[in-house]
């Protein structure tokens, strides 16, 4: 069986990808350079696919299809300083992106079709339903019937399934579970405004979330060693 992976460059999709390749899944990673601020994710993407020896294909959007984000606009600011409960309840911020989930999709579920692939999976994960309309468990399921409607593999009852095995994991977990897999988290990225030089900003929610994850495994895997 094959699957189509949107591989980011982050700790989720990567987590994801360990875990497709653990099924036996012949993979595809697929990546999008959309003028995004953190663009550097690219280079964590490739390096990434190069560690597990998976085609990796990087697809350009015009990034005017994605203004009025503060990911591909500089001129509005990505939040910073925030709490994880901050994060998880105060709505939608600036860093959700017009539809990008949507052409996303639609772009891997294009690409799943030229490659007979079975499956398409993403990163959505828990943490997102109340920041990102578009990774909603029932976001999902209505992109399911579109993949089973528009596509000549559906029609012919062979449809291709849309997969978020994280869906109902949050970061502290797919961290656990992405070490559990040995994942190679080290060569993610997870920054929305990174410095000139490339490195994570340590303030925007995706730097505050990783840490905390990335902490909380830790200090449980030291209470473990010490008998805790």
């Amino acid at each position: 069986m094959k699957a189509i992976i949107l591989l980011s460059g982050g700790v989720d999709s990567t987590v994801v990808l360990a875990m497709a390749l653990g099924r036996g899944l012949v993979c595809y990673g697929i990546s999008f350079d959309y003028g995004q601020r953190h663009k550097v994710e690219l280079k964590s993407a490739a390096l990434i696919a190069k560690n597990y020896g998976i085609e990796q294909k990087i697809i350009i959007i015009d990034p005017q299809t994605f203004t009025k984000s503060s990911l591909t606009t500089a001129s509005t600011v990505v939040p910073k300083d925030r709490s994880v409960a901050e994060i998880t309840s105060l709505g939608i911020p600036s860093t959700y992106v017009p539809a990008r989930n949507t052409l996303f999709l639609s772009y891997a579920l294009g690409q799943a079709e030229i490659l007979n692939a079975d499956e398409i999976h993403v990163g959505f994960n828990a943490m997102d339903y109340n920041c990102y309309p578009d990774c909603r468990p029932e976001y999902l399921e209505a992109f399911q019937r579109i993949a089973s409607l528009g596509t000549v593999q559906g029609i012919k009852g062979n449809g291709i399934k849309v997969i978020a095995p994280l869906i109902h994991m949050d970061k502290t977990e797919i961290f656990k579970h992405g070490k559990r897999l040995h994942a190679p988290l080290h060569l993610t990225f997870s920054c929305y405004d990174p410095s000139i030089d490339e490195l994570p900003c340590q303030r925007c929610d995706a730097c505050v979330l990783r840490t905390s994850a990335d902490s909380f495994c830790h200090s449980s895997k030291n209470e473990m060693m010490d008998g805790g």
